[in-house]
C-alpha cells in the first residue's frame, strides 16, 4: 500500500548491493508505492582506503552498466553522480523533491560511522534515511560467546550461526521499478574506470561476467558441476573446482541469502548434502570477517594480536617487486601472482601460499601484500582481505600460527601434482613436469637444458633460500616474542586476548 506521500520520490542509493534480487532497500521503496529514482555515486575523495582498486573499478563499470540496462528494462534509471556522497544524495533529493532514502547499510565501521553523519544530514533537511541489513547471512550484532564477549575463533562463532534460526527467505527482483521524472545522469563512460592505455585488463572479459546475471548463472553453474567434489577440488588450482562468486558478492550483485537458499535448495532435491555444507561454512568465512571488523573495527590498520606491533619487518623492495610480477623464481609463487595480473583472480590455496611466502620467506609486512591485492583483485573485499592476510601473518582472529611457514614446494607438488596450474601460468617451464617443475633449481643441469630452461635468463633463480628465509622468519618471530615480553602494555594485550 502506498504511504501518505506516496507522491514524494524514494530515492534508491546503490552501493555494493549491484543487484535487484535480494535487495532490502529496493523492496522497501518499492513497496512505499512512490515513484523511484534509482542512484549510484562514485565519490573519489571518499577515504582512500576504502576505494575500489583499479581492477575493481573495472568489474564495477561493467556492473554498473548490468544494473542500469536491469533497471532501465524495468521502467527506471539508474543516475550516475560523482562526487562527495552526502553532498550528491543532498543534492539529488532536491533535484527530485525526495522525502526519504533508502540504502543497505555498509559492513565497514568506517562506512558505519558514515551512514550515521549521513542520515543526521538529511534529517536536518527534512528526508527520512532508510537503513537495511543484507550484506551478511547473520547479524553480526546477535552472536556473542558465553561470557557474552564476541567470538576470536570461527568455529565456535560459526556453531553458534548454525544454532540461530536460518536466514530469511530472500526477497524477489520486483517487476516494475516506477521511476520518477527523468534525472540528469553523468556518462558512464566518462567516468573512465576501464583501464585504457595500456589495457591491462583487457583479459578480464575472457573469465569474468559482471552483474547479476552473471553471479546467478556462475551460481547455476557451480552446482551443476563443481559442488558435488567441492571438498576435495577446492584446494586444487589445476582445476576448476571453486565457485568464482567472490567478485560478484564483493560488489552486492548477489546476497548471501539468495546464495544459502539455492545452495540448501539443491541438496534438498538431491544435490550434494556434503559438498553444500562446505561450501556454505566458506561463505560462513566471509560472515566471520565482517563480524570481526564490526567488533573489533578494521583489521587493516592493527594487528588483532597487538604483539605483532613489535614484530621486526624487513625492507625489502626487490623481494616485493618480483613478487608483484610473477618472478621470484619460486613456480607456484610466480603462477599465482601471473593469475591474479592476467584475470584479476587467483585459487584461494595459491592466494594462502603467496601470500605465506612473501609475509614470511621474504619477510614483508603483510599490509603491502594486502595493498596490491586491493588493487589487482576483482574481488577485493575490505573486510575479507585484511582478515585473511592476518590470518597468514600469524596475527588475525583464529589465525594459523606464524611458525606455520607454507613450503611452496611442498605446496605445489601436494595441491599441483603434474603441474598444469604451473605450466598454464609460467609457460618457460612446460619442459618440465610432476614434482620437479616446482623446484626447476634442484634439477640437473642436462635435464634444464633439456627442458629449454636456463635459471637467470629464461626463468628467474629464486630470490631468496627456502631454508633460509624459514630460519630468518622463525628468528623474527622470537624477536618479537622478546620485545614483546619487554612491554608492559604488551603482555596485558596478550593476557587479555588469552594468549
Amino acid at each position: 500500500m502506498a504511504s501518505s506521500s506516496a507522491t514524494a520520490a524514494a530515492l534508491v542509493w546503490f552501493r555494493r548491493d549491484l543487484r535487484l534480487h535480494d535487495n532490502p532497500a529496493l523492496w522497501a521503496a518499492v513497496r512505499s508505492g512512490r515513484p523511484l529514482v534509482c542512484a549510484f555515486i562514485d565519490d573519489p575523495d571518499a577515504v582512500a582506503q576504502l576505494a575500489p582498486g583499479r581492477a575493481s573499478r573495472w568489474w564495477l563499470h561493467h556492473s554498473l552498466a548490468a544494473l542500469s540496462r536491469s533497471i532501465r528494462q524495468r521502467g527506471g534509471q539508474l543516475v550516475l553522480r560523482r562526487g562527495d556522497t552526502t553532498s550528491e544524495l543532498v543534492r539529488l533529493c532536491g533535484e527530485t523533491g525526495s522525502s526519504e532514502v533508502f540504502w543497505n547499510r555498509g559492513d565497514n565501521p568506517t562506512r558505519d560511522s558514515g551512514d550515521t553523519a549521513l542520515a543526521a544530514r538529511l534529517a536536518d533537511r527534512g528526508v527520512k534515511a532508510r537503513g537495511f541489513a543484507s550484506g551478511t547471512l547473520f547479524n553480526p550484532a546477535t552472536h556473542l560467546n558465553g561470557s557474552g564477549k564476541p567470538y576470536r575463533v570461527f568455529t565456535p562463532f560459526w556453531k553458534a550461526c548454525l544454532r540461530a534460526p536460518e536466514p530469511s527467505a530472500a526477497l524477489p527482483a520486483p517487476d516494475r521499478l516506477p521511476g520518477a521524472a527523468v534525472t540528469a545522469s553523468d556518462n558512464l563512460e566518462d567516468w573512465s574506470l576501464r583501464p585504457q592505455a595500456p589495457d591491462w585488463a583487457s583479459g578480464f572479459s575472457q573469465d569474468w561476467e559482471p552483474g547479476e546475471d552473471g553471479a546467478l548463472n556462475r551460481l547455476e553453474a557451480f552446482l551443476a558441476n563443481e559442488l558435488a567434489d567441492y571438498p576435495q577440488s577446492r584446494d586444487r588450482p589445476d582445476e576448476d573446482g571453486t565457485s568464482r562468486l567472490s567478485p560478484h558478492l564483493a560488489w552486492g550483485e548477489i546476497s548471501p541469502r539468495t546464495i544459502w537458499h539455492t545452495v540448501r535448495d539443491h541438496a534438498e532435491r538431491g544435490g550434494s548434502f556434503q559438498g553444500g555444507e562446505k561450501f556454505l561454512s566458506e561463505l560462513g568465512w566471509r560472515d566471520f570477517a565482517i563480524y570481526l571488523a564490526h567488533h573489533f573495527g578494521s583489521l587493516r590498520d592493527e594487528n588483532f594480536n597487538r604483539q605483532f606491533d613489535h614484530f621486526p619487518w624487513r625492507s625489502n623492495p626487490a623481494g616485493l617487486d618480483a613478487w608483484k610480477r610473477g618472478q621470484t623464481g619460486i613456480p607456484i609463487v610466480d603462477a599465482g601472482m601471473r593469475q591474479l595480473w592476467t584475470t584479476g583472480w587467483m585459487h584461494n590455496r595459491v592466494r594462502m601460499i603467496t601470500a605465506s611466502f612473501l609475509i614470511k620467506h621474504l619477510g614483508v609486512h603483510w599490509r603491502d601484500g594486502m595493498a596490491w591485492f586491493e588493487d589487482t583483485l576483482v574481488d577485493a573485499d575490505l573486510n575479507v582481505n585484511a582478515a585473511s592476510w592476518q590470518w597468514v601473518a600469524g596475527s588475525g582472529a583464529d589465525a594459523a600460527p606464524y611458525f606455520r611457514i607454507f613450503n611452496p614446494v611442498t605446496q605445489g607438488e601436494r595441491f599441483d601434482p603434474q603441474g598444469l596450474y604451473v605450466h598454464r601460468w609460467v609457460p618457460e617451464l612446460t619442459g618440465l613436469s610432476g614434482k620437479a617443475v616446482h623446484a626447476p633449481w634442484t634439477r640437473p643441469a642436462n635435464e634444464l637444458i633439456a627442458a629449454g630452461i636456463s635459471l637467470g635468463q629464461t626463468y628467474p633463480a629464486p630470490v631468496t633460500d627456502l631454508k633460509t628465509g624459514r630460519e630468518q622468519a622463525l628468528d623474527a618471530y622470537q624477536t618479537m616474542k622478546a620485545r614483546a615480553a619487554e612491554t608492559p602494555e604488551a603482555a596485558s594485550l596478550e593476557t587479555a586476548l588469552g594468549n
